[in-house]
This record gives C-alpha cells, structure tokens and sequence, in this order.
C-alpha cells in the first residue's frame, strides 16, 4: 500500500501535464496581484485628480460630475455591458452559469481591462465608488480566462477559479489576504465545497505576496493601539451593532429595490438616469463641502486619526453612495461603505466619553460594512486587517454578529445575492427572449 502510494505520489510530481496546469494558475494569480495593485493605484490617482479640481475649481467639478458619469453610462450601454456596478454580484451570478457563451459576455480580459478603465473614469468624476468590488470582478475574469486551456475545462473547475480569482482580487486590493478566504466563502459561495480550499488558498496567497512585494507591508488606515475588553466596550458594541445593523440594512434595501425600480427607465435612458444621478452627487457635493465624493478614504483616515467629521456625513455619504451605484457606472461600494461606517462612529462617540475615538470608529466601521454586506466574520477580519488591530478582535466580532442579526431583520437577503439572482434572471431572460 505504501509503496502505490509513493509511486502515485512521484507521477504528480512529475507529470509533465500537472506541472504545466500549476504554473499556469500560478502565473495567472501572479497577475491578478499585478493587475490588481495597478487597478488600486491607479483608482487612488484618479480619486486625487478630482480632489485637486474641486479644491482648485470647484465649479468645473460640479459640473464634470454629470457629464462625466453620463460618458461612461454610454460606454457600458454600447460597448462594455456587464461591467456596471461593483461586479461581485456578475461574478456570483456567473458561478450559477452553465451557459458558456454568458459567462464569457461578464468574464473576460477585456471585461476586465474595460472595469479598470471605467471604475477610474468614475473616480475621476467625482462617484462616490471604491476599486475593491470591481478587483473582485477583475480577479475573477482573469482567472476564469484559463478555461481556454484544456486543463481548466469543467463546470466545477470554472466554478472554482471564479471563486479563486475573487479571492484574490480582494487579497491583493488591500493587504488582506484572511478577508479574501472569508468573503469567497461566506458570500460569493454559500454552498462551499472542499475541495475548492486549495485551489482559493494559493490563489490568495500568491495575489497576496505579489501585491505586499509591490507594496510593502502596509495596512490601508494605518495602524492604532487602541484595545478595549468586552467588558468595557459592550455598551458601544451594542449600540453601534444595532445602529450600524439597521442603517447597513436599509442602504441595501435602498440599493435592491432601487435598482430594481429604475431597471425599466435605464434599460431606455442610461445616459439621462445617468446625468440625474450626477447631479444629485454634485449636490451631495456642494452641501458637504466635497467630503462625499470618491471612495471616502482620505475622511474615514482623517477620522480614525481623531479629526471631527463634518455634521451629517455618513448620510450625505451614505446617499451618494445610493446615487453613484444607481447611475449604472462601474464602481464598488466597499471604501465608501468603511467610510460611512467611520462617519457613524464618529457621531456617536460622545455617547462614550470612557473609550477613545478611534475604537468607536472601528465598531462602527465593523458595524454599518456588516449591516451592508451580512458576511459578519469577512467584516470583522476586514475592519481588523485594514486597522492592524487584533487586540479588539473580540468586540469587533461581538458587533458584526450583532449588526449582520438586525441587518437580517430589515433586508433578509443579503444585498450581493440579491444582485447577483436580479443579474441572473435579466440575463438569462434576455437570452430565452433573444432565442425564441
């Protein structure tokens, strides 16, 4: 018996065939890290370039904000359909797939070139929208292109690089390779399957490697030493959990019966739904002094280093959020859903004199990313990895836990898998329509 095995052992290891399956998913991973990295740096520059016209030109913002998100809902409408919105709820959608010629349609190299180019056209104009949604998006249309060869054929080997480059993407976007494993299993697989651990571990890791490699070893809001013990923080973990629950819940009630809502009026006018929503963020924009716009990164950092968020922000924010992934652009809502979470804490931390703002702002990031997303121990690990907090690991999974229970009782389908079934159903409907 010993001996079968080691001799089934050595022809793995030196099959000709598996080896050349494994440089190719290596490669491949190596380059959703590379590419990913690139789509983040280049997301921040853009995102810097509309800060800079606003502060230089304000009006010329204003102004470019609608106009510059009617140009890109034209582009998605007549050349590049499939890449609106974050594209997790495309990649969810295409694990259901069975049709190869629609999975292709959302998952493709030059679907993925396109999220690039359009997510930054979107920054660069002011949406309040974030790179880690389309990075997932990104990763998974690099990694499903390796059904091209023949090795990678098979409905579960397709699943399973879905899922992979998924993970991936979102290891590599912001450091946070545990967060990546997590959100592969808790949302864009529901039914996870073993045998997909290696195939998602390797991917991440090597994504991961390459973008710490290109980048450093970093963490995305820098590191705090605040600490705090479950029995200090259990009245702020109660409130936020409960607080950031709710207003988690009803953002995503608003995102899925809003889109489903103005499905019919974008179908006929993407390029004037388009404008209008432009509009509103210029507003949003005018009103809150250009602190709603882009991915939110810059005032979340601000606030989590102590400076006073402006009154009403994580609403203003929270609102051209709503209108941003409304006007049909690329774009994820991530960043800008840590953003609002850190707003909220920073409305509520004079309820708790005895614990330091910075900790609040970490529950109620945990809290409101929770509220959206329902994946508790993604948001947890997210939150903790992007901070380089472990020591708050009990309180931050006390409130995502917490707030994925109160989200649960205000939209009980959680907002991707609702996305991604709308995306299912449109596409395959239009598919029997278009074939009968």
């Amino acid at each position: 018996m010993y001996k079968l095995h080691y001799r089934r052992t050595k022809r793995r290891l030196l099959s000709a065939n598996k080896w050349k399956v494994r440089l190719a998913f290596w490669l491949a991973a190596i380059m959703v890290g590379l590419v990913t990295v690139s789509f983040t740096l280049l997301g921040n520059t853009a995102d810097q370039f509309f800060r800079q016209l606003h502060t230089g030109s304000p009006y010329l913002a204003y102004l470019l904000t609608p106009i510059g998100l009617a140009i890109i809902a034209w582009l998605v409408k007549v050349y590049f359909p499939g890449t609106e919105g974050s594209g997790i709820p495309q990649a969810i959608a295409a694990t259901s797939m069975k049709n190869n010629r629609l999975r292709e349609a959302i998952l493709s190299i030059r679907i993925a070139l396109a999220k690039i180019g359009l997510t930054c056209m979107g920054l660069m104009c002011g949406a309040s929208i974030g790179t880690m949604g389309p990075a997932v998006h990104i990763g998974a249309s690099i990694m499903h292109s390796l059904r091209r060869l023949k090795f990678f054929r098979g409905l579960d080997m397709t699943r399973g690089l879905i899922l992979a480059g998924g993970a991936a993407g979102i290891s590599a976007a912001f450091n946070t390779p545990l967060a990546g494993i997590m959100f592969a299993i808790e949302e864009m697989s529901r039914s996870y399957e073993d045998k997909t651990t290696g195939t998602l571990l390797i991917a991440v890791i090597i994504a991961g490697v390459t973008a710490l490699a290109i980048m450093g070893d970093y963490t995305y809001f820098g590191s705090t030493s605040v600490s705090l013990s479950m029995l200090d923080a259990w009245p702020a973990v109660l409130t936020l959990g409960i607080t950031g629950g709710l207003l988690g819940g009803i953002f995503s009630m608003m995102l899925i019966y809003g889109s489903r809502a103005i499905a019919p009026v974008v179908s006929v006018y993407p390029i004037r739904v388009a404008f209008i929503c432009g509009l509103f963020l210029s507003l949003l924009g005018f009103i809150s002094g250009g602190s709603t716009y882009g991915t939110g990164y810059e005032e979340a950092k601000l606030i989590m280093s102590g400076e006073e968020a402006m009154a009403g922000f994580s609403i203003y924010k929270l609102l051209a959020t709503v209108a941003s992934y409304l006007s049909g652009i690329p774009g994820g809502i991530f960043a800008p859903s840590l953003s609002v979470g850190a707003g909220l804490g920073a409305d509520l931390a004079g309820l708790f004199s005895d614990i330091p703002v910075s900790g609040i702002v970490l529950l109620a990031m945990v809290g409101y990313f929770t509220g959206v997303v329902q994946t508790p121990i993604t948001a947890f690990i997210i939150v903790m990895e992007l901070n380089d907090t472990p020591s708050m690991i009990l309180p931050l999974m006390a409130t995502a836990l917490l707030a994925k229970g109160v989200s649960y009782l205000v939209c009980p389908t959680p907002i991707y898998q609702a996305l991604a079934d709308a995306y299912l159903y449109k596409t395959t409907h239009k598919e029997e329509k278009s074939s009968s």
